[in-house]
């Protein structure tokens, strides 16, 4: 089962890359430029009705034009990217099983297991928010180049054998605390993606025309993005907080005591403020949305840091990366 586990991993990475690269030919094409067509030209028809050789004027059909073209291709790719990404999604959950039943246990019990997880929960609400609002597929892009990179730095950095649980973890907190943890965090992740593309394209909608603003002349209007990101985090924000709080309750009956300030729990702690300071931002109406976005940002830079900087460059009892 863990070779099993492993190998639909690199095939989801490789569907995640082939949907990356039609969700790309999507963005090129849809960025052809429409020109002006003449007027349909009008054709002489015989027309009984007008008597012997009467003839009246009617237009021809005109024929499809060569943005026409591109714009139906660039909907098709788009489409294929969409269902490129559901096998994909379907492999890496394949993995995350596989790994799972191969551990006899949740498969979360390192850095490599927590991070196939939490990307497979963005890319599965990916999914569920794509399916509601189709509008926003050209994301996608955006969406699989995250999913690629990561699962690739996960394989390539971060894998190890399957080991059993160790003993600090084996308690139905473990299953309680690091689910929620998971969950959230990939909603932040997905989260983190139409925050970039709003900053992005409501510079483009302001007038700036250097890079990068100029990758989202073909993104959803700005307001539509920044509603998706306030939604995201909205939601993920309560679990995280949740998660945050079934922590000190395990590290207290682990260690007898809910916080020790131990890196991990501070770094947790410091997104939590981050995110919390992001959605008082949104609801204040005297900050700006593309300061509150940024804000949001902040946030999961800072996940980003308790996921990968304190496991890699400081020590605690939360030292669990395995690598």
């Amino acid at each position: 089962m863990s070779a099993l586990s492993d190998q639909l991993v690199t095939f989801a990475i490789l569907a995640y890359l082939v949907a990356m690269i039609s969700h790309a030919v999507e963005y090129a094409l849809g960025n052809a430029r429409k020109v002006p067509t003449a007027a349909p030209a009008r054709e002489l028809v015989g027309a009984g009705a007008g008597g012997p050789g009467g003839t009246v004027e009617e237009p021809a059909t005109p024929a499809p034009t060569r943005p026409d073209r591109s714009a139906a291709r660039a909907a098709l790719a788009g489409r294929i990217a969409a269902w490129i990404t559901v096998l994909a999604a379907a492999l890496h959950l394949g993995a995350v099983v596989t790994r799972g039943i191969a551990a006899e246990r949740m498969p979360w019990g390192n850095m490599y297991e927590f991070v196939l997880t939490v990307t497979w929960i963005g890319a599965a609400a990916w999914l569920a928010v794509l399916w509601k609002q189709p509008s926003l597929r050209r994301l996608g892009l955006f969406l699989t180049l995250v999913m690629v990179l990561l699962l690739a730095f996960a394989e390539l950095k971060l894998y190890v054998q399957v080991v059993p649980l160790m003993p600090a973890l084996q308690s139905y907190w473990f299953i309680i605390h690091v689910s929620t943890i998971i969950f959230a965090s990939g909603i932040f992740l997905l989260g983190v993606v139409p925050a970039m593309a709003y900053l992005m394209r409501s510079g483009w909608e302001q007038g700036k025309r250097s890079f990068p603003y100029t990758l989202a002349r073909r993104l959803p209007a700005a307001a539509g993005l920044e509603r998706l990101t306030f939604t995201l985090h909205a939601f993920a924000f309560p679990i995280f907080t949740f998660a945050v709080i079934a922590g000190a309750i395990w590290a207290e009956a682990a260690w007898g005591r809910a916080w020790g300030w131990d890196p991990k729990e501070t770094w947790a702690f410091i997104s939590w403020v981050v995110y919390a300071g992001y959605l008082h931002a949104r609801a204040t109406p005297s900050v700006r949305r593309n300061v509150a976005t940024w804000i949001a940002v902040v946030g999961f830079l800072t996940m980003l840091m308790n996921l990968f900087g304190v496991n890699f460059f400081f020590t605690g009892l939360h030292s669990y990366a395995g690598v």
